[in-house]
């Protein structure tokens, strides 16, 4: 019987943020599963990526990339209308501004999400394996 278990990794430093964008590399993500709650200061990505932290190649699961203690978010080159857009995560990483920190999503064709925060505080928690229906 196949175990099932759903990752969930916690980044709070520059290193555990490096291991979430080493896992979310090319995730697909489509505009519409991206949710700026700016009343709980959470900014919320619904992905599809490959699990690549386990050895079984190839297998495509939903997870939930969740930053809190967000403050702002500026988008660059995203149709925020075109809710069916799918973009490709390609990295992430950060900037210490000042007290704030900046945590850029960096996707394909020079799209880029910042996120203003004043702590890094980041968790990516898988939601299901995806079943190709």
């Amino acid at each position: 019987m196949e175990k099932k278990y759903l990752a969930q990794i916690i980044a709070t430093d520059n290193e555990g943020l490096q291991m979430i964008s080493a896992c979310t590399a090319g995730a697909k993500v489509k505009v519409s599963d991206i949710k700026y709650l700016a009343s709980n200061k959470v900014f919320l990505l619904s992905i599809e990526r490959t699990k690549i932290e386990t050895d079984q190649e190839n297998k495509k699961i939903n997870s939930i990339c969740r930053f809190d203690f967000v403050d702002k978010v500026k988008s660059k080159n995203i149709d925020q209308k075109n809710n069916e857009l799918c973009l490709e995560l390609i990295a992430i990483d950060y900037l210490k501004n000042n007290d704030d920190f900046e945590i850029n999503l960096i996707f394909n064709n020079n799209a880029h999400i910042a996120l203003t925060t004043e702590t890094i505080e980041v968790r990516l928690e898988d939601q299901n394996e995806i079943k190709y229906k």
